[in-house]
């Protein structure tokens, strides 16, 4: 080769292998499961320390008691990328999520101007999770969420959120009365053998929705199938970072939780590949 160009051909395999580099990166990070967090429909707004407006209650950022910044570090360490939908869910923005979570809807109490989940909501939800979507949805006890309009999206899953309250727990020295024994095959909680959920509601099944953890009688976390894609709830945003930051006796393994339901989620997201 002439000795003139080896500089270009040298710079040309640079340039090739340095395309070729972001090509890889990118790929590589557009397969990492999108996980959506709703602050839409769960809108709660505090003043910080300097007065200024700010959403709180259940968000990734948060690192008090009120956040979810425990549960949003399992997500990352199992290998998704998060982050936050203020906007109501359309086609084109949820195209930007593998797993969409809402959790709390807001009540009048909780936000003068709730937005509840409409019938065009239901509708772009649910189309959705039809062509591959992974779904959680995380309730409350009765007093605490807005639960008549969270039903009719609930409701096309074969579940329904009931008016009820469970595991009351009156102060610190009665954790217990909020403890969960997980069995050997539960589906989705495969580490962790006790868990805490506090004031909680219980679900009805119809349909194909099916329990994965029950109290008695009572149905506490439901799966369902729905298209290509699956639905998740519970009666509780349990795993908040006051429950899963070593608060609880040492034998409570909400942390442990976390981390499987996150590798759940991650796990039903990536066997599902939606286009």
């Amino acid at each position: 080769m002439n000795k003139l160009r080896e500089p270009i051909a040298m710079k040309k395999i640079y340039h090739l292998f340095l395309s070729l580099f972001f090509v890889l990166i990118s790929v590589a990070i557009y397969a990492q499961p999108r996980v959506v967090l709703d602050s839409y429909f769960n809108d709660e707004h505090m003043k910080d320390a300097s007065g200024k407006l700010i959403s709180y209650h259940y968000k990734w950022e948060e690192k008090d008691n009120n956040g979810f910044s425990i549960f949003g570090d399992a997500l990352i360490n199992n290998g998704a990328q998060i982050s936050t939908l203020y906007q109501e869910p359309t086609p084109s923005n949820l195209k930007q999520a593998d797993i969409y979570i809402i959790v709390d809807p807001d009540t009048k109490k909780e936000s003068p101007y709730p937005k509840y989940i409409f019938p065009n909501d239901v509708k772009v939800i649910t189309n959705w999770v039809k062509h591959g979507g992974v779904l959680l949805l995380m309730a409350n006890d009765s007093a605490n969420v807005e639960l008549p309009h969270f039903n009719t999206l609930a409701a096309k899953f074969g579940i329904h959120f009931n008016d009820d309250l469970r595991n009351h727990v009156k102060d610190d020295k009665h954790f217990n009365d909020g403890a969960f024994t997980i069995g050997p095959d539960n589906l989705i909680l495969k580490t962790a053998k006790k868990i805490y959920m506090k004031d909680i509601c219980s679900l009805s099944l119809s349909a194909s929705a099916y329990p994965v953890l029950k109290d008695g009688e009572a149905t506490i976390i439901a799966i369902a199938h729905y298209g290509k894609g699956i639905v998740i709830a519970v009666g509780d945003p349990w795993l908040y970072n006051e429950y899963t930051n070593g608060r609880l006796p040492a034998d409570f393994e909400n942390d442990k939780a976390a981390n499987d339901l996150a590798k759940w989620l991650i796990g039903e997201s990536e066997s599902r590949k939606r286009p």
